[in-house]
């Protein structure tokens, strides 16, 4: 019941900015389990702003941006449960969504970010958050800003990147699973090598290879997939691919 409720919410809020991936049940859960506007929570690779949805208009813009954009808060409204009873003649049909008492702006984290600086412009007035007591002056400027220190979010590993200790494999899929490689660096055992699952659903492996040309394919569920990652591939007279990779 609560997917039906965040699908719901999520198409009535569909207008709001693109900044963050709607795709995810997990952050929209999150969303719908906030009590009441607060200071900014940080969810996954994304911060949630939230402010009372009781004030006219509220926005936010960014100091790595130089605050030249500015990002409008979107109201989060919920479904309530109604009658199928028919409405009686000269009633008023009621409202089926009610206010949740937020506003909100879904914001990315910049890859390799220490923190995020920010200013609000509440009402058509520029502020700090009023929810978040760290702050500082910029000596330049003279504005004053608020502060957000972030979690340090590892970047994912370069699919096709070659290491000193090896060769980084990246594999997609669903979380939970198992998924191994093989190639002719392994006499192609399906079983020799398994991926670690690192952020939900993301699993690589480092194998350490010599320099020299390889193929390789991953299994996953019994059945064989090349690397999406690498558009080079050979094929075998059956027709079988596998993908093809130089380490220098």
């Amino acid at each position: 019941m609560k997917r039906i409720v965040a699908i719901i919410v999520l198409a009535v809020i569909a207008g709001f900015s693109h900044a963050a991936d709607w795709e995810s049940y997990q952050l929209i859960d999150r969303l719908l389990t906030l009590p009441g506007p607060g200071e900014p929570v940080i969810f996954e690779d994304s911060v949630i702003f939230t402010a009372s949805s009781g004030l006219r208009r509220v926005g936010v813009a960014f100091a790595h941006e130089n605050f030249s954009k500015v990002y409008w808060f979107q109201q989060l409204v919920i479904p309530q449960d109604q009658m199928d009873a028919p409405i009686p003649p000269g009633k008023i049909v009621p409202d089926p969504y009610i206010d949740s008492g937020i506003q909100f702006h879904i914001q990315r984290i910049p890859e390799n970010a220490k923190s995020l600086e920010y200013r609000l412009i509440i009402n058509g007035l520029w502020t700090i958050d009023p929810a978040n007591s760290r702050y500082r002056k910029d000596p330049v400027s003279g504005l004053v800003w608020s502060i957000l220190p972030l979690p340090q979010i590892p970047s994912a590993p370069d699919p096709l990147k070659g290491l000193p200790a090896g060769l980084d494999f990246l594999f997609n899929g669903p979380p939970g699973e198992v998924v191994t490689i093989a190639g002719d660096f392994n006499g192609w055992d399906p079983f020799m090598y398994e991926l670690k699952e690192g952020p939900s659903g993301v699993y690589n492996i480092t194998i350490p290879l010599p320099a020299g040309k390889y193929q390789y394919v991953f299994f996953h569920k019994g059945r064989r997939y090349v690397d999406p990652n690498n558009p080079t591939r050979i094929y075998a007279r059956d027709g079988s691919a596998a993908s093809e990779i130089i380490v220098p």
